[in-house]
């Protein structure tokens, strides 16, 4: 990534430098007067571009990543890189934490030099991974038991979002530490959700990939079934986006679909283990999801043929295999 214009590197170009403090990091030596510090822990595809979007919403800002590698484009814009959770924890009086399953949100919690290690009473944990209800509801005992306070928002939507800083946040938790994060969450998102009580957020996170992820399986298997009648994929796309059933998700990835293009946006395997999560919540409130456990099977038959990594329109390449057609562009 580019060096961003981040505000904090207009401090060090003029000379501020940055200074040494006792938690083993480096800040810049200027801070902004009534803001509070905000720390970020998670700088992958998404993690990254909303934190510089943090940053340039005028907040202090400090970093984490498991990976050193992916701390360097802050570190060389000035921003402050913690050496643990621990440390970013006790530097922030915000903390927001996006990483890639329930496992690694409670290590970076319970480890030594974890999150708990560092928090007092006035810090807010902001979980905006997607993880299971049981396992937000975990993070949330673990946080408020050490004396934090916890507000679970993952988000909705991909990289472009992220980095428009339009993302649909989802906020579950105490509306009065909700909304004492919503400037933090309004930098990253629009518009920002108060969806009820801690873990309302990651039951409407797995509401929306929910239907987000059948809706992708229902639409695979019409574009396949149409071609295999020898229609044309422009033709049924124009019919698709003429009628009740146009919306973004159908015309963004009926065009890429025709286009070959499977890069991804949001692949395969995480749409796999969302429906994976929906189904273990549905299992445990006794919900029946017949359909969403076709979907999952239709995700994890790609990701069996090793298109995994690949965007979740990958979903049509095995039905495209099993029948002998491609819905492309000619």
């Amino acid at each position: 990534m580019p060096a961003h214009p981040l505000k904090w590197s207009d401090t060090r170009s003029a000379g501020v430098g940055l200074v040494d403090t006792d938690h083993g990091f480096k800040r810049p030596a200027t801070q902004r007067a009534g803001m509070p510090t905000v720390g970020f822990i998670g700088l992958g595809a998404m993690g990254a571009p909303m934190a510089w979007n943090i940053g340039d919403a005028g907040f202090d800002l400090v970093v984490y990543n498991r990976t050193t590698e992916r701390e360097q484009p802050f570190a060389e814009a000035g921003v402050a890189v913690a050496d643990s959770p621990e440390h970013l924890t006790g530097r922030a009086d915000i903390v927001c934490c996006i990483v890639s399953n329930g496992d690694a949100v409670a290590d970076v919690l319970e480890r030594d030099g974890g999150v708990l290690d560092g928090l007092d009473e006035d810090t807010v944990f902001v979980q905006m991974s997607t993880i299971g209800y049981a396992e937000t509801m975990a993070a949330a005992d673990l946080v408020t038991e050490a004396g934090g306070q916890f507000v679970d928002a993952p988000v909705s939507g991909t990289v472009g979002p992220a980095e428009d800083g339009t993302l649909v946040g989802l906020a579950g938790g105490d509306e009065s530490v909700v909304e004492a994060v919503r400037p933090v969450l309004e930098a990253m998102c629009e518009p920002v959700v108060h969806c009820g009580d801690a873990g309302q957020g990651t039951n409407m996170k797995l509401f929306i990939n929910l239907l987000l992820g059948d809706a992708m399986g229902a639409y695979a298997e019409a574009l396949v079934f149409g071609r295999a009648n020898g229609l044309e994929a422009a033709d049924m796309q124009r019919v698709v986006e003429n009628g009740a059933l146009d919306c973004p998700l159908f015309a963004g990835k009926g065009e890429t679909i025709a286009a070959g293009d499977f890069a991804p946006r949001f692949p395969v395997d995480y749409q796999f283990k969302d429906l994976s999560l929906a189904l273990d919540r549905a299992g445990e409130i006794g919900v029946p999801l017949s359909q969403t456990a076709a979907a999952r099977e239709s995700f994890n038959a790609a990701r069996g043929r090793d298109y995994g990594r690949e965007d979740m329109a990958a979903v049509i390449k095995p039905l495209e295999e099993t029948v002998g057609v491609e819905v492309r562009d000619d």
